[in-house]
């Protein structure tokens, strides 16, 4: 069945493995793309989302590739780093010491902002910055259809602003 939006993807039939999986086979190439959902419960959250991309990994089939984990949102990130619990609060903190919250931010101005706004729209100006220092994307190798991840490294979504729900889109890449 095609993707009206997207001709070159199609969506998977319900009997396989998982249904809203876009895929796309070119001779031995598979690309596979999901769209995972979460909510966040606080800002600087980090969720550890390493088993739910693993899982997105297995069901494409692919055994040598990449995987990409991308935030589809401003204010959340998507990073690699140990899951060590004062290592987190320590890069929390760090994040709120380069652009703290309580700062002074124009875009927090909602009276004179320009352009389209969300009607539940917030002070979040730092949140944005927080953004732009770590970006919204990261690229995995993938070996032996497994995540080729370091000892320690785990795939956080992190949440900068504040209780939301979320979208990471997981692209799988490979043979």
């Amino acid at each position: 069945m095609a993707n009206a939006t997207n001709p070159a993807f199609h969506l998977l039939d319900p009997a396989d493995d998982h249904a809203g999986a876009r895929v796309r086979r070119i001779g031995g190439l598979t690309l596979w793309a999901e769209t995972l959902a979460f909510r966040t419960a606080s800002a600087r959250e980090f969720l550890d989302v390493t088993e739910q991309v693993a899982a997105v990994v297995r069901r494409s089939r692919v055994s040598q590739g990449w995987v990409s984990v991308f935030s589809k949102h401003t204010t959340a990130a998507v990073v690699l780093n140990e899951n060590e619990p004062l290592l987190l609060e320590d890069m929390g903190a760090m994040l709120e010491r380069l652009s703290a919250a309580g700062g002074l931010y124009r875009h927090n101005d909602l009276s004179r902002r320009t352009g389209e706004m969300d009607p539940e729209e917030c002070a979040n100006g730092h949140a944005h910055c927080q953004h732009l220092l770590i970006g919204a994307s990261e690229n995995i190798p993938v070996g032996d259809g497994r995540l080729d991840l370091g000892r320690w490294q785990r795939i956080f979504l992190l949440e900068l602003d504040r209780p939301r729900d979320r979208q990471l889109v997981v692209q799988v890449f490979g043979a």
